[in-house]
């Protein structure tokens, strides 16, 4: 047999393993009702993805949760916020979400570039880090400029203004 040959084989064996060892781990999942949220026992609601993106019309009444580690309300809360900027990555799993660069119409010649993490399943002020990027055009080149510190302390503080709005709304429901 070729060298080449006993590679190929080789890999082709790895595979089939690793094929299976990773349909074991998705058996090991836990199992909820197909709902949108789920509570947490720190009575914090995360998000039941398979619902959300359609998988809840499944013949079965049970299936895999594919909850997120950070707060929904914070989630919802940030992509609420700045809905007006362009998204470049949005990480339910991770709790991070990046836009891409976004020019005021009034002021073409600035653009900002936001970056939010979401650090924990708990609505806490500490739970929500946001970071504002902004560059100034001169000439053809855009270059990087100062932001203040208020500015992101207001976008901290309108997302998480907009979390608890979004709790209390479904507390009354």
């Amino acid at each position: 047999m070729t060298t080449m040959r006993k590679s190929a084989l080789v890999l082709a064996a790895l595979g089939v393993c690793l094929s299976f060892s990773a349909c074991a781990s998705l058996g090991s999942k836990s199992q909820t009702t197909a709902s949108a949220n789920t509570t947490t026992p720190e009575g914090e609601d995360k998000i039941n993805l398979g619902k959300l993106f359609g998988g809840g019309n499944k013949s079965s009444n049970v299936q895999e949760t594919a909850g997120i580690g950070v707060n929904a309300y914070l989630w919802r809360a940030s992509l609420d916020t700045i809905s007006f900027m362009p998204l470049t990555s949005a990480d339910p799993w991770g709790g991070v979400i990046i836009t891409d660069w976004y020019a005021n119409p009034q002021s073409p010649d600035e653009r900002f570039k936001t970056t939010i993490f979401i650090l924990d399943s708990r609505l806490r002020a500490d739970a929500l880090n946001v970071n504002v990027q902004k560059e100034v055009r001169q000439g053809d080149r855009w270059l990087p400029a100062d932001v203040s510190q208020q500015t992101q302390l207001d976008i901290e503080n309108a997302i998480l203004t907009r979390a608890r709005e979004l709790r209390l709304s479904n507390v009354k429901n």
